[in-house]
């Protein structure tokens, strides 16, 4: 998979983790709410955080998902080129033979150009739908499995918030390493017996 590709499905894997980050439990209503008992020093932390980017590389199926994605790209790459070739084939021809053509056959030419032009274009519109459709046909069941460990982990231990310090832009600069659930969350990705 070329690199983009690699992290189109790790950036899609961090706003899946991302969109995680939860606040708390649910609200009860005020009658039933009791007064908070203070919190263990051990919990004291309502936040977590995992790198997308570690964990991305453990999920079982996506070296198969890279590979079958990496090959969906370079097809669809494939069918891109032969256009352009066929494009600069005629762009070509016209170059060589415009000054011997009357004017109605330039405008002829011309206009085939434009209409070969809008093809490939509209051609490579509909194949780059279909690669991210396929992307997302490919990553979406890791990143509802990973989606899932993450809230299962936030909610097991009644945290606020997962921070993904793997993803680009992000502003973490220095993070406590005890708070660091990445290890886990690989861990559980694992099938059992491993």
């Amino acid at each position: 998979m070329t690199h983009s590709g690699a992290l189109s499905i790790a950036r899609r894997l961090v706003q899946a983790a991302l969109a995680l980050v939860v606040l708390g439990a649910p609200a009860r209503p005020a009658a039933a709410q009791q007064p908070a008992a203070p919190a263990p020093a051990a919990s004291a932390s309502r936040f977590a955080w995992v790198n997308s980017q570690l964990i991305i590389r453990q999920v079982p199926g996506y070296t198969a998902a890279e590979s079958t994605l990496n090959a969906d790209i370079a097809g669809f790459r494939g069918e891109v080129e032969r256009l352009q070739t066929q494009l600069d084939s005629m762009v070509g021809a016209y170059d060589r033979q415009q000054i011997a053509l009357s004017p109605s056959a330039r405008t002829a030419k011309q206009q085939e150009i434009r209409e070969m032009q809008q093809r490939l274009q509209a051609r490579y519109g509909e194949l780059q739908t279909r690669a991210a459709e396929r992307e997302r046909e490919l990553v979406a069941p890791l990143e509802e499995r990973v989606k899932g460990i993450i809230e299962g982990l936030r909610a097991e231990r009644n945290l606020a918030f997962i921070f993904d310090v793997g993803a680009p832009g992000n502003n973490i600069v220095a993070a406590d390493r005890a708070l660091d659930l990445t290890a886990l969350v690989v861990q559980r990705l694992q099938p059992a017996g491993q």
